[in-house]
């Protein structure tokens, strides 16, 4: 019971994150950009938010964004973290999936072995922590490169998104694996061995038919 309720924390988590990566890469507050103060910035109408799609100008009665349509001509820690949060956010697909068809409450029209289930979970988690290494990528790198671009003010509220999504990820994918290996270290009966009473060499197990024929033999 304990094993089954750490692999749904696990995916719990996960997919938490996911959601987090998802909203991280669909909104535009990422930072915040000004050579002045916060009050002198709203004031003039230079404060900027910039996100991975879009650049808008924040002031107290106007938001306007213009949209980063010209692909070629973007810094390269734009691009590169477009790739990676777009490559985090569909990896998250075929991670649930493989976590939730391996859970012992789900049971498939075709009879899959514990090891094939194993294995689908390993992946699973695998991908959760691949998705996590992206998305640490992608927002460390691009408010590096905003700062050397423009003078950075402050964090948005896309970029903190990010960061709990990356998070949760990472400790989804490694409950998951851990909860993996503590199914794999333990004692499996397909591993068990019994004493015959003629003798004293150990036998693997027996069918239960099969071992109570031959004690009445």
């Amino acid at each position: 019971m304990a094993h089954i309720c750490r692999q749904l924390i696990g995916v719990g988590g996960s997919c938490a994150g996911w959601v987090g990566l998802i909203f991280a890469t669909a909104t535009n507050d990422w930072v915040r950009t000004c050579d002045y103060s916060m009050a002198t910035c709203l004031r003039i109408d230079e404060l900027g938010g910039h996100g991975l799609w879009a650049e808008c100008r924040v002031s107290p009665t106007l938001y306007n964004c213009e949209f980063l349509d010209q692909t070629f001509s973007l810094p390269a820690y734009v691009l590169v973290s477009r790739a990676l949060m777009i490559s985090a956010c569909l990896l998250g697909v075929p991670a649930i999936l493989l976590v939730l068809m391996s859970m012992p409450c789900v049971r498939l029209p075709t009879n899959y072995s514990a090891t094939i289930k194993k294995r689908r979970t390993q992946a699973g988690g695998i991908l959760f922590i691949i998705m996590a290494v992206f998305g640490t990528i992608a927002t460390v790198w691009y408010p590096i490169g905003s700062n050397k671009d423009k003078k950075l003010m402050s964090f948005g509220y896309s970029l903190y998104a990010g960061w709990v999504g990356t998070g949760l990820c990472l400790l989804g994918g490694v409950i998951i694996l851990c909860f993996q290996v503590a199914l794999i270290t333990s004692p499996s009966r397909e591993n068990s061995f019994f004493y015959s009473r003629r003798g004293g060499t150990a036998r693997e197990a027996e069918p239960p038919s099969n071992h109570a024929k031959s004690e009445r033999v």
